[in-house]
């Protein structure tokens, strides 16, 4: 299984903020008679897993003021909504409508609101390529008064990259991140997204560190629910009085078994989290071509476990290792050092550099 050259009191990551997967965005006419209309709508998938994902809808008025909202879209690949938040959503088939709630009907001129909902989906989820608002259909401005009403039929679903799989999908020469949740783990939005802006800010480090960086897939995080409860993951193929690897082996082993990953994998850089650990035993760390970590680091990830530096840089160093760099064999300013406590007071030196440009996945970075 992966190891470090030397264990971690800490790693990995912290986070504010929400991870944009795939995102469109459309300018749609609203319908108010005799008035100025237009709006803009923005869709975002920030978080999928096999069979669900999460969505973001914020409507911005372009127009004069309104005093309630109904947004319209179609979904293009037999995608269902299965929970809403911030607005009423149903759904007829491919047609989904989204009605304000009694707090957020009101939008003034350049006024947003969002809106949120999970669903489900097989064999794809491109974002729709249409919107209406208040049964307009999308005009691309405003407009001094409202055209006829109509709403959008069926049609082409924007590009998308392929959905993740069990048979291992996502586009090659990537980073490919995984989220395991046992099956007592409930689902908790704060750690996909929580993950992906965390990889998002590793990845701008190392262009800022090296003048390229890798590539990480639309869906950032592959949400996988795991077949075992925790105390599998923390208890099975675990013997002696050793325990620091035994939760990250099994989640490796699931992962490389489950999606036909190699270790490593000319394919992919992988990096997996798992939200299941025993206290003050498990742990985890890198080798080349993956990361593997327990749950202290996916708890950091979601920003419930400590301060955000901290998981920053903890990613930064893991990646390194992932990247084919040793540990340092002092505190020496570097991330491969204890000086990834003090991200972003930290940088590779040369020879790292040129080690990581050099190694077996430096062909990943553009």
């Amino acid at each position: 299984m992966p190891q470090s050259n030397a264990r971690r009191a800490g790693s990995l990551l912290a986070v504010a903020g929400t991870a944009v997967l795939a995102a469109t965005t459309v300018v749609a006419a609203q319908g108010a008679s005799a008035a100025a209309a237009g709006c803009q709508v923005t869709y975002t998938v920030s978080s999928q897993w096999q069979g669900g994902f999460g969505a973001n809808v914020a409507v911005t008025n372009l127009g004069d003021p309104l005093t309630g909202w109904t947004v319209r879209w179609s979904f293009g690949a037999g995608q269902s909504v299965t929970q809403a938040w911030n607005a009423t959503v149903t759904q007829s088939g491919a047609a989904v409508t989204a009605v304000n709630v009694s707090y957020n009907g009101s939008l003034a001129t350049g006024g947003s609101t969002s809106f949120g909902f999970n669903g489900s989906w097989t064999g794809g989820n491109p974002v729709p390529a249409a919107f209406t608002l208040n049964g307009v259909a999308c005009t691309g401005g405003v407009t001094p008064s409202s055209p006829a009403p109509s709403s959008p039929g069926p049609s082409s679903p924007a590009p998308s990259s392929p959905a993740p799989s069990p048979s291992g999908s996502a586009a090659t020469r990537t980073v490919r991140v995984f989220w395991l949740k046992p099956t007592d783990v409930a689902y908790d939005q704060r750690y996909p997204d929580g993950i992906a802006a965390v990889m998002r800010e590793a990845q701008s480090y190392y262009r800022q560190e090296l003048g390229r960086t890798f590539t990480l897939n639309n869906v950032v995080v592959e949400v996988v629910n795991g077949e075992h409860d925790r105390n599998w993951y923390i208890t099975t193929n675990c013997t002696g009085g050793d325990h620091y690897w035994c939760v990250v082996g099994n989640m490796h082993q699931e992962l490389m078994r489950r999606f036909g990953i190699s270790n490593p994998d000319s394919r992919w850089l992988c990096v997996g989290l798992i939200s299941a650990e025993e206290t003050n035993q498990s742990g985890g760390g890198a080798s080349p071509g993956w990361v593997v970590l327990s749950g202290h680091d996916a708890d950091g990830a979601a920003g419930v476990n400590g301060p955000m530096n901290r998981w920053y840089g903890g990613m930064v160093h893991e990646l390194g290792h992932a990247f084919g760099l040793p540990d340092s064999t002092s505190t020496d300013g570097t991330p491969m050092s204890a000086s990834f406590y003090s991200y972003p007071d930290t940088h590779f030196s040369p020879a790292q550099k040129n080690a990581i440009l050099a190694g077996p996945y430096g062909g990943f970075l553009s």
